[in-house]
């Protein structure tokens, strides 16, 4: 069956796509509806709130661990006054008896108006964009992409620094498997005179095909050291060497402990650095930055709920088939 294509609006109106899956398939226009509709619901009392999606069901299929994505999606779901179903674990889904992912969504879609998904396959979201009826928001997917974090770290910033133009944001530690990253630097080619610095070790550098899609359209720079460039910064992204990204243990070991940030890496930054980090931590984000006014992180967790609850108002009357 034919899809029905949406038409592309100016800033107030619909987004240009049917699915959230992927920073690419972002416009700036389309962020800044996002962004706009966020501010919006901040403002709205939650009484009011829980009447925009009142009838409505969202699923959470989670086949991959999660705390703060899940939760947060589920709690914008419930503020906005939808029912949540779904799952957290592939292990009490049927893909533990062997049933496809494709029949999974198009069996899922008759049951919900906008489905959340989280997947260790890259490109998992896209497939199941294919086969949904209903919206599908990609909610990670491998190493690949993390666009619903990617939208709430741009409206942290905002509200921060009151722009995301002209700022120059530090990406710190693992650039190769962090999904984060790939979909930050993605989005942050889309705004003006943005400078961005990318630090990680060699072996975790950022990949070349992310390198492909930003270049020419935002100034970078590699590096190892973070000490080299942290006067520069605006902003210093840290991410988590994720272990369970590597497919040889002997490469993580090599890496592991090596990027960590504390309050004496920060002694020569600007006094209004903002340190930003997707969660969870282990040791490379150490406590002694928390009660600094450098620390925007828990903002960040924060702003996950009143980002999502954006996504979901923007798409809850969309009938893609």
């Amino acid at each position: 069956m034919a899809r029905k294509k949406r038409p592309k609006k100016g800033l107030g109106g619909q987004l240009s796509f049917s699915d959230i899956v992927s920073i690419s398939d972002f416009s700036r226009n389309d962020i800044e509806i996002i962004l706009s509709e966020a501010k919006k619901l901040e403002k709205m009392p939650l009484q009011a709130k829980k009447q925009l999606l009142f009838g409505k069901t969202v699923a959470t299929l989670f086949f991959e661990p999660s705390t703060r994505t899940k939760l947060s999606f589920e709690t914008a779901a419930q503020n906005l006054g939808a029912g949540v179903i779904g799952f957290a674990d592939a292990n009490v889904s049927s893909a533990k008896k062997g049933e496809s992912l494709s029949d999974t969504i198009r069996v899922v879609s008759d049951y919900a108006d906008i489905i959340v998904m989280r997947h260790y396959i890259e490109g998992a979201a896209r497939l199941a964009s294919e086969v949904s009826k209903k919206p599908i928001i990609n909610a990670g997917d491998g190493s690949n992409q993390h666009p619903t974090q990617t939208l709430l770290d741009l409206y942290t910033v905002e509200k921060a620094f009151g722009k995301i133009d002209g700022l120059t944001i530090g990406l710190f530690g693992d650039l190769r498997y962090g999904r984060t990253v790939h979909s930050l630097a993605q989005a942050l080619a889309l705004f003006n005179d943005v400078g961005l610095v990318l630090i990680s070790p060699e072996t975790l550098a950022l990949p070349d095909y992310v390198k492909k899609q930003i270049e020419g359209r935002i100034k970078y720079i590699e590096a190892q050291e973070l000490s080299e460039f942290i006067k520069e910064l605006d902003v210093l992204y840290v991410t988590r060497i994720q272990k369970e990204r590597f497919a040889d243990p002997v490469e993580y070991e090599k890496v592991k402990g090596k990027y960590g940030l504390n309050k004496k890496s920060l002694e020569k930054a600007k006094e209004n650095l903002k340190v930003m980090h997707p969660l969870p931590r282990v040791d490379e984000l150490s406590t002694d930055i928390d009660q600094t006014k450098h620390a925007l992180y828990f903002e960040q967790a924060k702003n996950g709920v009143i980002v999502r609850e954006a996504l979901l108002n923007l798409l809850k009357d969309v009938k893609k088939w």
